[in-house]
Formats: C-alpha cells, structure tokens, sequence
C-alpha cells in the first residue's frame, strides 16, 4: 500500500464526521500480527485521554499538520511537550515505555503510530482507569476547576443563590469535599 495524499486526506474526511474528531487505518497484514501499526488522523478539538503502554514505547511520526505529544509524571502533572510538525522538521517522537501521554492537535493531523502489543490488550490504560484502580477520585466531567466556575456562573446566573459554599459545590459535582475545598481556595472562591 501506498501511502499518499489520497490517503492522508481520506482519513482526515472521516475525522471530520467522526463524533471523536478522529479516525485510524489498521496498518497490520495479518490476523497474526499482535502490534499496533496505524494511521491516526485527528482533528483540533479531539480528546485523547492520558493514557500509558507500560509494555512498549511507541513511535510517533507525523506525516502532516502541527501537534504536541505531552508527557505527564504519576501525578498527571505535565513533565514535557514535543511539537511536531513535519513542514518545521519536527518529524516525530519515542515515548518512552510506561510514560503517560496524550496530544493536543492544532490542526488537521496524521500520525503513523506503532508500538508492540494492541491498545488494552498489552496492560495499555487510562490515567482515570489507573487512579479509579487505585482508589483515589477521578473527575470523570473532566477539569474540577473549569466544572467549578461552571456551577457558580449557572447559580449565580439564575439568581437562585449568592453565597455557593464548598459543600454545596461538592454535592452537586459528587466531588469529595476536601478536594472541592482545595480548588476553591486555590481559586480564591472560599469566602464569595
């Protein structure tokens, strides 16, 4: 197979009409063949979750657009960010085994991946499935902060209240409280 602007651009169709803002192409040959070799052609906009393959590092080289492959420590805290963008010479990246990642896509982009073993069926998982395996919280509805400011602006939008207390922020988003009472007082919101 050829892979060409036919090709690149096809998949970049199907993203645009994929609810994820994503599409891939199996490159394998075989039934036999247990890796992962695929084209990714994803979208601005796309959620990739931060995820690991604790089993294999994996190769990413963009064939076109502009992207970043974000690196995360244990904690989900960012650690590194590595543009790539072939018309820049940025071709592509190793992500180290067992490093958390995702990307952040900055316009329409296609990526050739490859790494040994298919996604969850090599230990591959999630930072939210890791965390949630461990016990300690996950914020499925996504940054507690911007689900925060959400909340006080609907309230205080509809007049319904003045004072938006940890407590009542921590029942509505099904939150622990200590935490709601971290990033509220990070947020400078603990005495409004």
């Amino acid at each position: 197979m050829m892979i060409d602007n036919g090709i690149l651009e096809g998949l970049l169709g199907e993203a645009e009409v994929s609810p994820r803002l994503r599409a891939n192409r199996d490159m394998r040959t075989s039934s036999g063949d247990r890796s992962q070799r695929m084209l990714n052609a994803l979208l601005p906009g796309t959620e990739v979750p931060i995820h690991r393959h604790p089993q294999s590092a994996e190769s990413v080289i963009c064939l076109r657009g502009r992207m970043d492959e974000i690196l995360y420590d244990d904690n989900g805290v960012e650690c590194a960010r590595i543009s790539l963008c072939p018309a820049e010479g940025g071709y592509g990246c190793q992500v180290p085994k067992g490093a958390w990642h995702t990307v952040e896509v900055h316009e329409p982009s296609v990526i050739f991946e490859a790494k040994d073993g298919t996604f969850g069926s090599d230990g591959s998982e999630t930072m939210a499935e890791h965390l949630a395996a461990a016990g300690k919280f996950v914020n499925s509805f996504g940054d507690l902060r911007k689900n925060i400011e959400y909340l006080i602006g609907m309230e205080r939008m509809s007049g319904s209240m003045e004072v938006i207390t940890p407590l009542y922020v921590s029942r509505m988003l099904n939150v622990p409280l200590p935490e709601v009472e971290a990033a509220m007082k990070e947020m400078n919101l603990t005495n409004k």
